[in-house]
């Protein structure tokens, strides 16, 4: 029999994993939603996780669409560019429980993409520079009962989500007016907020170690986007398609919906001081295709999209070494969301961490993940029966994508 696995140090096993997984995922998910810190039998927790992602897209055989400025490929722009940015994604989490009832506060930002090739390559008319920021701030409680050899858990909360963000876009190669100083690149600056709800079950067998949670993350309705379309870097001469007029500001309005997703976690002592663990998360992104914003009833700009839905699938072993040190190893399959518009291909991704506890009131995990992002093509492909995507074309090899994460969890 496997018996008494829940000790100190063995805890941190499958948080291990925890580490590992959201490095990269399908749409614009960062580091996402984690209610992990609500299972941890401390009366009280304080849980602190930093993660730092470095991929590594390159884009390459770039052909842009010629406009009224001419080929950017004719031009001389360069058909390659360096996509990705490093970012960090940050976690912290407070937990207090009572006799059966736990409840958990925290913040992160499960949202982001930075995307920067610049504006000296031939899918500048495409994008200069995208980025996506988000803050969450989450309340989830959850109430334990004796239910057979185990303990059933009802999981209940809300969160409040903010958003923000820009996309830079050649409209005009700054060539087609010199001299005059201006760059040609237009801006969208965006910001929004929303609320949402989860709700789940688990069940929990301590002896054995065995833990089993099903949980659903409701949609957060973006209601009152808002923002501007800075066209102040094209000179008023030039003609842009209406309704847009070079050389002024337009307040823009929009709506969307992040996505709901359905999380299913599962771990279990398989031997004296082993674990398993694994996970199947489904993401609702196919719900974001084309983002129009308006000003005045008229149609200024769009984000288009085009997601599928996601898939994320982790597996992984913990073993406990002594009372002060563990280990894990996992392995993660991420579907890309991508239906031929953007990089957004599968990811895999293999991580190992080690959790060190040197008393009862302190652990310290450390983690790393290397992770292959396959490579593909984006070009032009039909949104709601319109092109999207024909402003450029390219291709990208399979590329890699590193991660190092920390954390520092206190627990009375």
């Amino acid at each position: 029999m496997v018996s008494k696995l829940m000790t100190r140090g063995f805890l941190a096993l499958a948080a291990m994993g925890g580490l590992q997984s959201p490095v990269l995922a399908g749409g614009i998910e960062r580091g996402g939603y984690n209610i992990d810190l609500l299972f941890d039998p401390s009366q009280f927790a304080v849980e602190s996780t930093a993660t730092f992602v470095m991929p590594q897209r390159k884009l390459k055989n770039t052909v842009d669409t010629p406009g009224l400025d001419g080929s950017l490929n004719a031009l001389g722009y360069s058909s390659s560019a360096e996509d990705t940015e490093d970012y960090w994604s940050p976690r912290i989490g407070v937990k207090a429980g009572h006799e059966g009832f736990d409840c958990m506060f925290d913040y992160s930002q499960p949202y982001g993409a930075h995307s920067n090739p610049g504006a000296n390559w031939a899918g500048a008319n495409q994008n200069v520079e995208t980025k996506i920021n988000s803050d969450n701030y989450a309340l989830t409680c959850s109430y334990r009962f004796d239910a057979g050899p185990g303990q059933l858990r009802v999981i209940g909360g809300g969160n409040y989500l903010q958003m923000d963000g820009f996309k830079k876009q050649l409209l005009v190669a700054p060539e087609a007016f010199a001299p005059f100083p201006a760059s040609g690149i237009g801006r969208l600056d965006l910001e929004g907020d929303g609320w949402g709800w989860r709700a789940g079950v688990a069940y929990e067998i301590p002896e054995y170690g065995f833990r089993a949670s099903l949980v659903y993350y409701s949609e957060v309705k973006l209601k009152d986007i808002t923002g501007t379309v800075d066209l102040t870097q094209i000179p008023a001469f030039v003609p842009l398609p209406s309704p847009l007029v070079p050389g002024t500001v337009i307040p823009v309005a929009g709506t969307a919906e992040m996505p709901d997703a359905v999380e299913l976690k599962v771990q279990s002592g398989i031997a004296p001081d082993w674990l398993a663990f694994g996970s199947v998360k489904w993401t609702d992104w196919s719900e974001l295709q084309r983002i129009t914003f308006y000003n005045s009833g008229n149609a200024i700009t769009s984000l288009d999209l085009g997601y599928r839905d996601g898939w994320t699938v982790t597996g992984g072993l913990g073993h406990k070494f002594n009372d002060q040190w563990s280990g894990a190893v996992s392995v993660t399959w991420d579907r890309g969301t991508s239906q031929g518009l953007s990089t957004l291909t599968d990811t895999w991704l293999f991580g190992a961490g080690v959790s060190y506890s040197p008393n009862k009131n302190v652990e310290i995990r450390l983690g790393g993940v290397i992770g292959i992002m396959m490579g593909g093509e984006s070009g032009t492909v039909s949104i709601d029966g319109a092109p999207a995507g024909d402003e450029a074309s390219y291709e990208f090899d399979d590329d890699l994508v590193a991660a190092l994460s920390t954390s520092l969890k206190l627990k009375f």
